[in-house]
This record gives C-alpha cells, structure tokens and sequence, in this order.
C-alpha cells in the first residue's frame, strides 16, 4: 500500500529506538513489543469502539425527533454541537498523551467514558420516566421533556462524547508508534481507516435497525455491549503494547519560542550558524539545519545566543530567554500549515450540513425497498462510509500505483486533498438538483405545512439521495487520508497524537461553522423552516456549490505556496498541483 505511506522524517524512528528496545527487554525473552502483532489487538478495540459509537451517534438526531419530540431543525443543530464537541476533544487527548499520561491511559479512560455514557442513553430508552410522551399522529401537542430528562440524556450525550471522540485518533497514535518505519505505518492508517469505516458501517446498518425497527434499548444495550468487548481486548494486549512515553509538553516549547522571539526583538538577525544554540534542552545534538530558515526572520531571534542564556555547562540557564533551533523551526511549520487547515475547515463544513439536511430529506422520502423493508433514516449516510471504505482500498490498489507508473511519482498528501475538492463540489452540486426534483413533486402533490411533528413523506424514493452520498465518499477517500498524511508527516516528532487529531479538529470546528451557518441562514432566509417541504434546501446546496469554488481557489493558492518540511516529498511537490 506504498501510495498512502507517510513520509515523516526519518527522526521519529531513530529517537524512539532506544526507547522501544529497552520497553521490549522488560518483556520476558522471546518477546518483542511492538509489531505487526499489536495490530489484532489495535484492530478489534477500534471496531468494537467504533460500532459502540457509532450505534447511538448516527441516529441521534432521529431519537432526539422521534422519543424526545425535538424539532428537526433544532435536532441538527444538536446533533452538530455534539458532533462538533466530539472532534475538539481530541486534543485534549492528545496533550494529556503527549504531555503526560501516554495513550495508552488516555484510550483507557475515554473508553470507560464512553461506557458510562452509552450506558445512560440506554436507561433514558429503557425507563419510561427518563423521556417525554410521544406525539400522537398529526398532533400539534406534544410534551416537551422535563429537566431530569434532559439532565439524563446530555449527561449520557457528553460521557459518551468524550469517550468517542478522544479514543479514535489516539488509538491511531498508539498503533503507529507499535512501528518504526514510516512504510509500515503508512500501511497501518490505511488499514486503521478501512477498518474504521467498515465498522462504522456495521454499526449504521446493524445497530441503527434495531433501535428503528426493534428497540431504542436494545440498540443502545448492543453499543454500550460492544464497546466493553472493546475495551476488554485493548487489555489483553498491554503486555505487548510499546507503552509511549509521555515528553512533558511541547507546547511550553513553542510557547517558549514565542516568548523569547519578543524579548528579543530589538536583537539583530545573525545568518551565522555559531551564534544560535542549536541542542534540544538535555544537551543532545539534533540534526537540523545550520541557521534557521528565511521565513518568519521574527521567530528567529528566539535562538539567538545572548550573554546569560547558556550555562557553563552548555545547558540552557534562562528556559524563557532562549529556543533551540529546533524549536523554533518547529513552531514556523505549524504556522505554514494553518492556511491550509483553514481551507480543510470549510471543505468540511459543507458536508457536515449535507449530512444532517441528507437525514431530514430521508425523513421526508419513501424509504421502503420492497413491500418489508424500510431503511432507517439514521442509516441512508451509510452510504458514505461504504462509499470511502471501497474506494481508499481501490484508489490504492489501483489508481495510486498507476498515478506513481505514469509519472514516476506518488501522488503527494496535498494533491489528495486537492481532488477531495473537486467531488465535494460535485457532490453538493448532485444534492441541489436532487433536493429540486424532490421539492417539485412535493408541491405537486400538495404535501406543504404539513401539520404534526414531522414533514409529510413525499412519494419518492430516498434511494434518489444515494449518488450524491457516493460521491461524497470519493472525495472523502482522497482528502481525509490526504490530510491525515499531511499532518503525521509535517509535525514535529514530538506531537504526533496531536497530528493525527488536528483532522478530527478540522470536522469539530465545521460542525460549530455549520450550526452558525444555518442559524444565519434560517434567520435571513425562508430556505430552513421546520417542514422541508415548504422550505428551499436546494438553495442551500447551491450556495455552498459556490463557495466550495471560491474555497478551492484558496487551497490551490496555499498549496501552491506550500513546501513540505520532508525532502523527500518536497522535491515532488515541485509539480505538485
């Protein structure tokens, strides 16, 4: 799977060397730690994780309409500051691995987390008291739920949240680091992510129809089942696990160099090497370059030597006063990449959206295949996953070694996000002309200001919503491994947990965008009332069609501008899109 490599400096293996053949001495002899043998253990705590969380998340909004009599548009905006907080959390999880607890505590905890929190969404199901009355049918009078319900349901909804959205991406880290060669963990988060978007995928299909077409308890008590099973095997496995160890913070360090960059601003640049200090804060050598880069001069001065900075001793006297050149260069890629995480951040945005409006169109839609068969609406997005689990394995069989045949390169991380572009476009593009055509047949059919908890469902088949989902999915298998390449590759050794949440933040900050979004869309236009059918989704569609042309064009400017850290990648860049 060479076409999803990352190619991070060669660093991050050699400083962990030494430490990961100490951790695999304390095992008994004729045991490693480490390896491609962690990756059972790794492999089956995500997917049982994952069908957990994903079982309640996906039907979130329906079980807030349909058992809380939530409206639906205030369900989505729900449903987005819950989505929104569970891809901020991470990092927080990945400070506490990084800085202090190591991941393999952090996935503990928010595993236990997300336990409790299923848990509590299962008596919420289960007890009758811990929920409002149901509407009646075509009723306008409908309970609203008491304080201690809501108390239960958002406890439950934010102990799971925290769970969710911490394991993930520290799960990934803590695989990752069971591996010292950039090959084989390229090839681990490719099989992370295929493994994460199947059991996604179980859990849309599986657990989503029980709790539609069965229980809401017995849906909630498989989750809250499967992510003890989870959380069992991550146990089991310690024993084999190389256990990270945690560095102390590496934000004070570029907090450091932001600080020492301003003390000394009134001291001239050198571009002599021997007057920077150019070891990290134990003394050790590190290979870096002889004076720090052009750019960003500011930051530099941060690593200028001045009288009281060093000790006799060659240690740093003033922590505060002075960064190693390291340092410094380090803060100046995270400064490089936020431009382009800016652009991530509203390539998101448009389909956290097209998600939630996607369920209330199926609300809306004939979802029977065949005269037995409803598809529950918490399951059409399904469609998404399957769509992204079968073309990262086909872009990667297929398309990338072609790509890297043809050109005589590997297609790099940027250029992947790149093509994410384009299908999200189209995909929005797809969903206005389908939203049109579902409209049309609604007003023919007279199904406007429908009058109950819900719109009125037009005769259409929710199967009409699958080719913009495809399509969605296509442009997810290239730009959300792009992204995570991008990041795991470019940051600095030291916080790489915090690299493999920073997508997890990009999709966190767009659901907050898109609850904004549609609050200013609601508030200046007609296109969001409560019935869909009266409103004008297709006009939301549309706008976003537009500005995902308008954001393309600034991430083909910043990508332009944008030179990878790792020589290796740099050198193909130089054609890169």
């Amino acid at each position: 799977m060479s076409s999803m490599e990352l190619q991070q400096p060669t660093a991050s293996g050699s400083n962990k060397n030494g430490d990961h053949e100490s951790q695999s001495q304390m095992l008994s002899p004729g045991h490693k730690r480490g390896g491609w043998f962690t990756f059972f253990f790794v492999s089956a705590t995500l997917t049982g994780l994952m069908i957990a969380g994903w079982g309640w998340l996906t039907n979130l909004i329906v079980y807030l309409i349909e058992e809380f009599n939530v409206k639906s548009i205030d369900a989505t905006q729900i449903s987005n500051v819950v989505n929104g907080s569970i891809n901020l959390i991470p990092i927080i999880g990945a400070v506490l691995a990084d800085s202090f607890l190591g991941s393999f505590h952090v996935v503990s905890i928010s595993s236990l987390f997300s336990l409790l929190g299923i848990i509590a969404l299962t008596l919420t199901a289960t007890l009758s008291h811990l929920r409002p009355q149901h509407c009646g049918t075509g009723s306008t009078l409908c309970h609203t739920p008491s304080k201690l319900q809501l108390a239960v349901l958002y406890t439950g909804i934010a102990l799971a949240s925290i769970g969710l959205g911490v394991v993930r991406f520290t799960l990934a880290s803590l695989g990752a680091n069971q591996f010292d060669s950039p090959e084989d963990q390229g090839v681990f988060f490719n099989w992370f992510f295929f493994i994460f978007y199947s059991a996604c995928v179980v859990s849309s299909l599986g657990i989503v129809y029980v709790e539609d077409s069965i229980s809401w308890g017995l849906g909630f008590g498989m989750c809250a089942a499967f992510n003890f099973l989870g959380l069992v095997i991550f146990f089991l496995g310690n024993r084999f696990y190389r256990h990270d160890k945690p560095q102390g913070s590496p934000y004070t360090s570029l907090a450091r160099v932001i600080v020492a960059a301003i003390r000394k601003r009134n001291v001239l640049v050198s571009s002599e090497s021997k007057y920077y200090y150019h070891k990290i804060n134990d003394g050790a050598s590190k290979a870096i370059a002889a004076t720090p880069k052009r750019s960003f001069r500011f930051l530099n001065r941060a690593a200028l030597i001045t009288e009281g900075d060093i000790s006799s001793d060659g240690s740093i006297a003033k922590p505060w006063n002075i960064s190693s050149v390291q340092q410094v260069e380090d803060l100046k890629t995270l400064i490089r990449i936020l431009p382009l995480w800016a652009s991530t951040v509203f390539l998101a945005t448009p389909i956290v959206i097209q998600t939630n409006m996607t369920i209330l169109q199926a609300l809306a839609m004939d979802r029977h295949l065949g005269p037995n068969f409803k598809i529950p609406a918490g399951s059409i997005t399904v469609v998404v996953l399957i769509s992204s689990a079968i073309f990262i394995a086909l872009f990667d069989r297929f398309l990338y070694s072609t790509w890297q045949s043809l050109t005589g390169r590997s297609l790099t991380p940027l250029q992947r996000i790149g093509a994410g572009h384009v299908f999200n476009i189209l995909s929005m593009a797809i969903s206005a002309l389908v939203e049109s055509k579902r409209l049309n047949v609604a007003h023919d059919n007279h199904l406007q200001d429908h009058q109950g908890g819900a719109a009125a469902v037009v005769p259409m088949l929710a199967l009409w919503l699958f080719p913009q989902l495809i399509v969605v999915g296509m442009g997810e298998a290239f730009h959300f491994p792009g992204n995570v390449s991008l990041y795991y590759q470019e940051f600095p050794v030291s916080m790489k947990s915090t690299a493999t949440s920073m997508i997890s933040i990009v999709i966190g900050v767009a659901f907050y965008v898109s609850t904004a979004v549609v609050d200013l869309i609601r508030n200046v236009t007609g296109w969001l009332p409560d019935d869909i059918n009266d409103g004008r989704v297709d006009n939301v569609y549309w706008t976003f069609v537009v500005l995902g042309l308008l954001n393309y064009g600034y991430f083909l400017l910043c990508a332009k501008f944008y030179k990878y850290q790792n020589l290796e990648q740099e050198a193909e860049a130089n054609t890169q899109i």
